[in-house]
Order: structure tokens, then sequence, then C-alpha cells
């Protein structure tokens, strides 16, 4: 036995009175109006987040099109959804697209003013369906911005428009298309690109609450803008169901709050930690569930990362990720673990989704302890 299992184990034993309690099931419960619509995050084990994205190759709009469909088509849900399961994860949070142009799901905006950016393959709704049959809850993330994004998926969104208006009326009518596809198969939303830089303070986020809400009053919604990546610990608005949480890395079972940033000032210490020149590292730990009303919780990259390549793949130990998720359950905060997914086939690499399973098995063992 090596001294990570060895310290897995003692972490475990130390954890199970917390855990009996904490982690109990969040199944989804229809017909009853929650004191709070992030609150299944508290009771819940944790949850796994996973960033599948297609840059499809071709020389014509036609043969990327047809590369993207090829890539969705071959997508394994039942593999996919067997590690899931094997993880024992009381939610899952998984991209519909992000920068790339292309998503993984009809949208009759989308479909109707850029054909070709969809698949024909809704692959969300099946994963969504999927993930209730498992009695989990399914998380849709988008990003709340298009600036990276090729010019003509600008121009179908209208992004370069005056104070963003054009594009809020036409972004946000892309959003409420599928909110109203998933229905109540889609629990809560996970918008990233929530930058001050962008919205400047003057976006209503009322006007992303109601079109993230139109197929699911009940979903809970956060909005990312840098978290704790950047050293914040408010959410961007208190109309937010939970907080996006973004973590670059985890440094002894703590959350580290500094900016990493600019790279060249990014080195390792002689105990192969991550320093910034000139700064003190700074670490965090959550102290209660909720921030201004806001359900705490964190999003951290495992065997990935948020910023490559200036923070590489972080890889923790079994016992670094129970002692992080055992303190942050201790405040009943919600805790995601980000993984990497093979576009090819959907797979989680094996490595992981072995970790995943062997946590997701220390937590249910808990469970059971007197």
């Amino acid at each position: 036995m090596n001294r990570g299992t060895r310290q897995f184990r003692w972490l475990w034993n130390g954890a199970t009175l917390f855990l009996c309690v904490a982690a109990a099931s969040s199944a989804p419960v229809w017909g009853t109006e929650p004191a709070h619509r992030a609150e299944w995050m508290a009771s819940g084990s944790y949850g796994v987040m996973t960033h599948y994205l297609i840059s499809p190759q071709g020389a014509t709009p036609e043969e990327k099109t047809a590369a993207f469909n090829r890539t969705v088509d071959a997508f394994d849900v039942e593999f996919f959804l067997k590690q899931f399961a094997d993880s024992r994860a009381d939610w899952l949070i998984f991209t519909i697209g992000q920068n790339t142009g292309y998503y993984s799901s009809p949208n009759a905006y989308l479909d109707r003013v850029l054909p070709g950016h969809t698949s024909r393959r809704d692959l969300i709704q099946e994963l969504a369906q999927r993930v209730h049959k498992l009695g989990k809850r399914f998380i849709a993330y988008l990003p709340a911005e298009v600036a990276g994004q090729a010019e003509e998926v600008k121009a179908a969104f209208g992004w370069d428009t005056p104070d963003h208006r054009e594009f809020l009326r036409r972004y946000l009518e892309f959003v409420r298309e599928y909110s109203k596809s998933l229905g109540r198969v889609c629990d809560g939303w996970w918008f990233d690109g929530c930058y001050d830089p962008i919205h400047k303070g003057r976006w209503n986020w009322q006007d992303w609450c109601d079109a993230a809400r139109a197929g699911n009053p009940d979903a809970a919604i956060a909005f990312n803008d840098g978290s704790f990546c950047i050293g914040r610990e408010k959410p961007v608005s208190p109309l937010q169901d939970y907080h996006a949480g973004e973590v670059h890395m985890l440094e002894d079972g703590k959350i580290r709050f500094d900016f990493m940033s600019p790279a060249k000032d990014v080195y390792k210490n002689e105990q192969g930690f991550l320093r910034v020149r000139g700064k003190e590292p700074v670490f965090y730990l959550p102290t209660s569930q909720y921030v201004e009303g806001v359900q705490w919780h964190a999003l951290v990259p495992i065997d990935s990362s948020f910023m490559a390549p200036v923070i590489p793949d972080q890889h923790y130990e079994d016992g670094d990720l129970l002692r992080f998720l055992t303190a942050c359950k201790n405040v009943r905060g919600g805790v995601t673990l980000n993984v990497p997914i093979d576009t090819a086939l959907g797979h989680i690499p094996s490595a992981t989704a072995a970790q995943l399973a062997r946590l997701g098995e220390a937590l249910g063992n808990s469970k059971k302890q007197p």
C-alpha cells in the first residue's frame, strides 16, 4: 500500500461521521419548491464536469460540418455514462459548446441564421435524459460571449454592436431555445466568460436568468468571472444560484487563491509547487454554505488545466482530494471535479475515471458507516 492510499484510508475514516450526513443522495424530485435552487449541491456528494469541444477540420464549411457530425455521432454515450455512474457523482456539467463555434445539440435560432454549426445528433439531450434516469442532475455549459470565435459566428450573434444590445437580444434567444428544448432535464447552467471587461457592469443578469429558465424555472445558474482563479469570493450577481467557483489548482488541500500570471513570472519552487515571482501564495477554503445568498461551489480541474501551459495539468492523490472535499462539505459547500475527455469517442481517460470511482466508493462506503 503506497503513502497516498494509506492517507486516503485515514482521511476516509476521519470523515465518516460527517459524510454519513452530508453526502446523502440528491436525486431530482419534481413538484416541490426548493428553499434554494442549488441546495442539492450541499447534500450531494460531488459533481463531474468535462469540456467536450470540437474544432472540425475541412477546406470548406460543408467539410467542417460533415467532420463535426462524424465526431458527435461517434460519441460513446454508453461508455461515458458508465464512467459517470461508477464515479457516484451526483451531477454532471457538460459543454454544449464553447469557442470553436460548433455546438453538440440542434438550436432553432442558430440553425436558422448560421446552418451547419450544430450537430444533427442531439447529444446534449441524450446525455441529460440518461443522467436523469440514473437519478442524477445535469447542468449545461455555455460561454456568455463569442469574442474569440470566427467572424461568421460573431456576425450571427451580433457581437460587434454598440453596448452589446443586439448581441444580448440574439444570444439570449439562442440560450432560450436550448432551455426550452431541454426542459426539466436541464437542472442548471454554468455560464463562462462573464468578465468585467466584457459586460462592464451593464448587462442585466435577470435577462440571462429568464432565458436560461425558459424550460425549467427551477434551473440553478452560475456566472463565471474567473472566480477563485483571480482571488474573488463574491459572485458576479446575487441573482445567480451557485458560485461558478473556478479554481486553477489546489495545494495541500486548499484552493490557490492568487492570480498566477504573467507566464514569465510563474515557476516551480524546490518542493515542486508553482509560485509567482515576488508574490506569496494565498490559500482559501470556504467558511459557510452561502456567499451573499449564493450557494458556495468550487470547480477544480484534475488531470487537466484551465490555464495551460502556464499551469500544467494537475494530478492529486486520492487523499488530497478527499481532504479538500471534506473541508468544503463541512460547511455544506459543493465541489465539481473537471476531468479531461477524448473527443474522438467521448471517453474519460482510464486513470482519471479510476480515481473518480475510488473517490465515489470511499464516499459511498462512508455513508454506510454507523
